[in-house]
């Protein structure tokens, strides 16, 4: 069995609509996945399952489109690959609420930072399949927009350090 986590795109944060995780989670028993647990109502699970990643997100995706009546955006990373992305945060002296990591299904464009508008301070750091934002007057003030990450979701390096913390119990 392979610990899994899926990060939902938009949901229970102003996006794709409300989802009580308690559907999330019957959702993915439904699939059968084992030791599901989910993190904070933003649509964070982990899980065990012999599947591979591809087919996690297609039955994650299909799901949630019968549930929403839309699409919604699954990422999905192995234990280990999370695992990674945390300790490659290339700003491991910033406070880990001011940066976050967006997760994305394929690796950014290089030039992924230096087509980012509205920057003020921030530094954006592309990376295997995420790009690492350092916000450092704060995620809410930002005007900053990023067009490779428009089909991502982001996670500060809080909720990353939690949902690696679960996924090595899964």
């Amino acid at each position: 069995m392979t610990a899994f986590v899926a990060l939902l795109r938009a949901v229970n944060v102003g996006g794709t609509g409300t989802l009580p995780m308690r559907d999330l989670v019957a959702m993915c028993e439904h699939a059968g996945y084992r030791n599901v647990r989910t993190y904070i109502a933003s649509g964070n699970v982990v899980f065990s399952t012999r599947a591979k990643e591809s087919a996690v997100k297609a039955a994650l995706e299909k799901a949630l489109q019968a549930y929403a009546g839309k699409p919604v955006g699954v990422l999905v990373r192995t234990a280990d690959e999370l695992a990674a992305v945390l300790a490659g945060n290339p700003f491991p002296d910033a406070p880990p609420n001011k940066v976050v990591a967006i997760f994305l299904d394929k690796a950014p464009d290089p030039g992924a930072a230096d087509a980012a508008t509205g920057r003020k301070n921030e530094v954006v750091r592309p990376s295997t399949r995420e790009i690492y934002v350092h916000y450092p007057d704060g995620l809410g003030r930002s005007k900053l927009k990023i067009p490779a990450a428009a089909q991502g979701t982001a996670r500060n390096m809080n909720t990353i350090a939690k949902l690696v913390t679960m996924a090595a119990s899964a």
